[in-house]
């Protein structure tokens, strides 16, 4: 298994706090991109089940906790 099938990426923001705000946890951000961020979380259970879900629009997350994520998730990006 190389570094590929470990990890899933993303630049899409909502996708990586659904994802988060789901229970899987951050990897790292992928910065070589001076214009993009790439959200980085290991490949587990069920992530590819919500990955796919999150684009045909068949997922719940608890408001409150989306909210408070993407605040997060902000300050990840934009703090060095």
């Amino acid at each position: 298994m190389n570094d590929d099938d470990q990890y899933f990426e993303t630049t899409d923001l909502g996708l990586s706090t659904t994802i988060v705000t789901l229970g899987f946890r951050l990897h790292s951000l992928d910065r070589s991109n001076p214009s993009r961020v790439k959200f980085v979380f290991r490949r587990e259970d069920k992530l590819e089940d919500i990955v796919r879900a999150y684009w045909q629009k068949e997922l719940s997350v608890e408001p409150l906790g989306y909210f408070n994520n993407v605040k997060l998730m902000k300050n990840r990006i934009y703090s060095r």
